[in-house]
């Protein structure tokens, strides 16, 4: 694409954030769809040929099958081309793919016997149902690849800092003390999960016929085993056979599909939002970059742009990924074409949630732990150890041990030696008051420091 065609992108995607989801483009784009449609046609011409129960398509010489091999493996831009000008006359754009690998076949003396079993007794979802399957298991793989390396640099960074202690913020206040490895470690376990059910989603697929019924099927060829030999082509291409459906694989696994990575999305921008809150405390500075402006009026700004970016893109990801996974198992009777120009959409969802998953990467490298900030936040909230004290209290049944410290501590600032005056008056062994003693909010914090430091070795 020019950078006159990038300006006058309609979506992001293919404008500004181009650069950003490549891999994605041979995918989704018409390309990328017509490239599957007639991989799927091919494949299914070629099983016919094998199929001895249908010899008026014979089998296929070495030299026939290579030939029909490589009208699927060597589709270029000019044969996507050719296609959107069968689709110019046909106004069908299946029905064009078939014309075009039959305008191929055609050129082949050895191929005539096969030219009419070119999309025999297919339907339209035929075809495509197993191009988007396929279409989005590729997807999924770029997707994955680029998880796989944020939830590493969390590993990472939660193994670096997993000792480093930190405030925590419940409800916006201070609250007990955990590490800045602890909590990243939080999202390595979350994304991890996440990634696997992601992974799992079986997605089907169907060749059945106008409403799933081997109809045409069954009238050409009654002597044929229909179900076993569609079951047999659709588990070829390493997807899952669904038997039983309408004119439409009717989009449920889709659906888990779209939800499982709608949680995705939803954990990272989570994610980002903390970081941003963390940035905004101080507890991380970003690393500049020479003739990079955070604001346009305020030149001392270094913005958090990556998480914000990230968040707004997995946002709006997230919004289509709900709509399809509620509006595409929803069909009237055998068949509707209102899935038709929503599916279309796919590549634009999943190259969003791609983008989010690289903008908070790209955030996570610029930034560079404030020690100073996070101690000194730490050393003005004391009353965090209210916790403590209060659980040793019940340990030594000592009598309403909350509501005394809750007397002490509630909506006051307190400082340590308020808590070691406290300790003292208490009833309990002398051991136990030492133990309190020595407690600081820089130490409290359980076992914080081996639960990060072990996430990198734990399978999520």
């Amino acid at each position: 694409m020019s950078n006159e065609s990038a300006l006058l992108a309609l979506s992001p995607i293919d404008g500004r954030y181009r650069g950003k989801c490549p891999e994605l483009r041979p995918i989704f784009s018409e390309f990328g769809l017509m490239r599957y449609r007639v991989r799927v046609e091919i494949e299914w011409l070629r099983r016919l040929a094998r199929e001895p129960d249908v010899p008026e398509c014979p089998p296929l010489s070495d030299s026939d099958g290579n030939f029909l091999l490589g009208i699927a493996e060597e589709f270029s831009v000019s044969d996507c081309a050719r296609i959107k000008e069968f689709e110019e006359a046909t106004r069908h754009d299946v029905k064009a793919v078939e014309y075009f690998i039959k305008e191929k076949v055609s050129q082949r003396r050895g191929l005539a016997a096969h030219l009419e079993f070119v999309h025999f007794s297919c339907t339209t979802w035929d075809i495509n149902n197993l191009a988007y399957a396929l279409m989005l298991r590729d997807g999924r793989e770029a997707l994955l690849g680029a998880l796989g390396e944020l939830t590493g640099k969390l590993t990472d960074m939660a193994g670096e800092f997993a000792s480093r202690p930190m405030l925590s913020r419940t409800h916006g206040q201070p609250a007990s003390p955990t590490t800045v490895g602890k909590e990243l470690a939080n999202f390595v376990w979350r994304l991890r999960r996440e990634s696997r059910k992601f992974q799992e989603v079986e997605l089907p697929g169907k060749i059945n016929g106008a409403v799933g019924n081997y109809n045409a099927h069954v009238a050409a060829y009654p002597e044929v085993d229909w179900p076993n030999l569609a079951r047999e082509f659709v588990e070829g291409f390493g997807l899952a056979w669904n038997p039983y459906t309408t004119q439409i694989e009717p989009y449920d696994s889709f659906a888990e599909y779209c939800a499982a990575l709608s949680r995705l999305n939803t954990i990272v921008l989570d994610l980002d939002r903390d970081l941003w809150e963390y940035i905004s405390l101080n507890y991380f500075r970003q690393k500049t970059v020479a003739g990079e402006v955070g604001s346009s009026t305020m030149p001392h700004k270094v913005n958090p742009i990556d998480f914000e970016n990230s968040e707004g893109n997995a946002g709006v990801a997230n919004s289509l990924l709900r709509h399809f996974a509620e509006k595409l198992p929803v069909s009237r009777m055998q068949r509707d074409l209102s899935d038709s120009t929503v599916i279309r959409n796919f590549g634009i969802a999943l190259g969003y949630s791609l983008i989010a998953f690289r903008s908070t990467l790209k955030g996570l490298g610029k930034l560079e732990l404030d020690a100073e900030a996070i101690d000194a936040d730490l050393d003005d909230s004391w009353e965090v150890l209210a916790e403590a004290i209060q659980t040793v209290m019940r340990r030594h049944g000592v009598p309403e041990p909350y509501e005394k410290l809750k007397e002490l501590t509630r909506g006051r600032q307190i400082d340590q030696t308020a808590i070691v005056e406290f300790v003292d008056s208490l009833a309990i062994p002398e051991a136990a008051k030492a133990s309190l003693r020595k407690l600081t909010p820089r130490a409290y914090i359980g076992r914080a420091a081996e639960l990060a430091a072990s996430v990198g070795q734990q399978d999520g």
